[in-house]
This record gives structure tokens, sequence and C-alpha cells, in this order.
């Protein structure tokens, strides 16, 4: 799952960055509110959390111009304390949760992932299954039964976007920007790399579930027959 974060208070962005990376997410940060719409505009994130006090332009204004622009991804708003105003305003225009600061740390994981069940995914807490096999991104382990492997984060990201993908193909390319960034210098190569990893792990397990290769066009996450 990847992750923007819209903040300028550095101290704050770093921490919540690191808190996020330790917990198996990816995570990209930026410091005001033009960067952050161009950042969010490019649709590879799963989930967003803006501050509004933001120098260039305010959260509110970011958050309606990536509604306008279509995109559905979850927004957490972070609010000054008793700002009930902003909160207000920021529900109205299409945020789907908000949290003051200061905030603890677990309730902040909570919302995430209460976000993200309400954008549709197929997440109980932290664990995803499709056909034999059950991914945790927690642990990062994947299993079938009683028989599990231990993934390395990029293996897990990409099986966690493979199977809520599940049966659409996934390119190349939308695989680097979810895993690395849109501005990365990765490779086809690197994506291949860790296909080849997990198809491994899969026949490890001796999972029905596989990765087929559609040629010209990127990879689908099927169960075979």
């Amino acid at each position: 799952m990847r992750i923007l974060i819209v903040e300028d208070e550095l101290p704050l962005a770093e921490a919540l960055t690191q808190i996020l990376k330790k917990n198996n997410y990816t995570v990209d940060a930026v410091n005001d509110g033009i960067s952050g719409l161009d950042y969010a505009l490019s649709g590879i994130y799963d989930l967003i959390i803006l501050d509004i006090m933001l120098p260039g332009m305010d959260g509110i204004n970011v958050l309606k111009s990536v509604r306008k622009n279509g995109f559905s991804t979850p927004i957490i708003l972070l609010t000054a304390k008793g700002e009930i105003s902003d909160k207000v305003a920021g529900l109205d225009s299409g945020a789907d949760d908000y949290l003051a600061k200061p905030f603890a740390t677990e309730e902040l994981l909570a919302r995430i992932r209460a976000a993200s069940r309400r954008k549709g995914e197929i997440v109980t807490d932290s664990t995803l299954i499709y056909g034999d096999i059950e991914l945790n991104t927690a642990t990062l382990k994947l299993s079938k039964e009683d028989k599990e492997i231990k993934l390395i984060l990029k293996e897990c990201e990409l099986m966690e976007l493979l199977i809520l993908r599940k049966n659409a193909v996934t390119s190349k390319e939308l695989i680097i920007e979810k895993l690395w960034g849109f501005d990365s210098e990765a490779e086809y190569n690197n994506v291949e790399v860790y296909i080849s990893f997990l198809r491994k792990k899969l026949a490890f397990l001796k999972s029905c579930v596989v990765i087929n290769t559609v040629r010209g066009v990127g990879y689908v996450l099927e169960v075979k027959g």
C-alpha cells in the first residue's frame, strides 16, 4: 500500500514517514500544497494524509482539486486540535476522515486501516486472501494452509498490488509507479526480477495461484483450474 503524506512541519512529516515505513507501508512525503496536488493527481497512491495548513495551497483546496479531477483516493485530514470548522469543511469537501493534532500512532494506523476498508479493498486488518494463499502485509508472510514463507518488502508490495487487482492485467509501468514512485529510475527488469521471485515462492507453497504474463502488456494474477 502506497501512502502520500502532505505536511509542511518537517519533523512531523519525517516522523510519520518512519512510522508508516516500520509498518510496511510505502511512503512519499511532500511539504507544500502545490506539490501535494501534483503527487496526488499522479493516481499512484492508495491513501493520502493531508494537512490543512499548507504553504502554496491549503489542504482544503488540494482536497477539492483531487475530488474535482475524479480521484476517490481515501484522504485523511490532519487538523489543529479543536478546529471544528476545519473538520466540517474537510468532510464536506470529500475527506474520508480527520485526525486532530497531536494524535497517537495507534489511532493513525487504525484510521488508515478503516479508510482502506471503506475504499472496498479486501483488507481484514493486514491480511489479504486470494485463491488458496493468504498475504499478511504486517508480517510480510505469504502462506497456504500451514505452510508459509517470508517475503521481502518489495515482494510483499507487489503481491498486494496483484491481489487487489486480481484478474486484471497490471502493467509494468503501474508496478513501477506503485512500488518505486512515478519519478523513479527503476526499469522493467526490476519488475521482472520481483515477478520471478514471487513465482518461485508460489511454487514453493504449491499454490494454485499463478502470475501469468500478458505479452507486451503486463501481468495478471489468476487461479489455475
